[in-house]
């Protein structure tokens, strides 16, 4: 048993270990508004040791990849709402509610932090990552409102605050930026295990931010045991086909190994920060319910189930010698 214990992954120990905290003592008041700010330091930090750690050689060819970037966009913006389309009759299993949520966290962008963490942890393509997943978020200020309003029928009006795109700017590119200007000074540091030490840190301190929040709005208290589960199996199912797909499709269209692992972690998530605020600005400050459930429980399983799989990329590329 013990040896057991000491093979699982620490990242995936971290987030079961940060649900339970949040379950036991959930943040509030003063302390989740100062945990939050710490969690929004803790992501600026990893974005700066990534620019530290990429040449800026890598980090222009990054940008320059727009075959990578406009796969994972399609992926995020057009594979997700189709299969949310599809998942539409389970409206008679759930209810409309829920199965309403269900379509929504189809709808939403992709994760920035944890898709690039994953993608570093794997090996893959962390300039592709960061440019992707940011322009994932950036799109998703236009195309998320504009999904929502044709698949879901919402009379509210939309109204997105332009702060968006200064928030993504100051808390992921300017790290970013700073960490290449100060490379030669820091590199050495970002190259070390500071890196993945901040990697799962980040990942766990958003993981229980997240949960906390929703064990305070008191969203278990109106959906049933099996619903949970129901949706957790949900969930489980989606992430499993989204990874295959996102895994099948690009090398049949020839990209290169780093370039998947990079598609594989940007194109299969779907942002829990990100979504929660833009519910509550295209509803119309309505009571979000049970709308962001779904949402809610599909970012822990995509965390935990990503998490396996980027530590099972590591191990193989170690024992390859990459």
């Amino acid at each position: 048993m013990v040896s057991r214990l000491r093979s699982l992954d620490p990242l995936i120990v971290l987030i079961v270990a940060a649900v339970v905290i949040a379950i036991i003592a959930p943040a509030r008041g003063t302390f989740a508004d100062v945990f939050g700010v710490a969690t929004t330091l803790a992501i600026a930090l990893l974005f700066f040791l990534y620019g530290a750690r990429l040449s800026t050689q890598e980090a222009l060819a990054g940008l320059k990849n727009w075959k990578l970037h406009l796969t994972i966009l399609l992926f995020t913006f057009a594979f997700f709402p189709l299969l949310g389309i599809l998942l539409r009759p389970l409206e008679h299993v759930v209810g409309h509610d829920l199965s309403m949520g269900i379509l929504f966290l189809t709808l939403v962008p992709s994760t920035v932090q944890s898709s690039v963490a994953f993608t570093s942890i794997a090996r893959g393509n962390v300039a592709g990552a960061i440019v992707s997943a940011s322009a994932s978020n950036l799109a998703g200020v236009f195309l998320t409102p504009l999904l929502v309003m044709l698949l879901m029928s919402t009379g509210s009006g939309v109204q997105i605050d332009g702060s968006v795109f200064l928030d993504i700017a100051l808390q992921l590119l300017l790290p970013f930026v700073l960490g290449q200007l100060l490379r030669r000074w820091v590199k050495d540091v970002a190259a070390n295990k500071a890196t993945k030490t901040v990697d799962r840190g980040s990942i766990a301190m958003v993981v229980y931010s997240a949960f906390s929040s929703g064990i305070v709005a008191g969203i278990w208290s109106d959906i049933s045991v099996w619903q949970v589960c129901f949706l957790v199996l949900l969930s489980v199912l989606i992430v499993a086909f989204m990874l295959y797909l996102t895994k099948a499709v690009p090398e049949r269209l020839g990209f290169p190994r780093a370039d998947v692992i990079a598609i594989e972690f940007c194109g299969t998530k779907k942002s829990l920060a990100t979504g929660l605020p833009m519910a509550s600005v295209i509803f119309g400050g309505s009571t979000l319910g049970l709308l962001i459930l779904p949402l809610m429980i599909f970012h822990q399983v995509q965390l935990m189930m990503c998490s396996w799989l980027a530590a099972r990329y590591s191990r193989a590329a170690d024992a390859a010698g990459e």
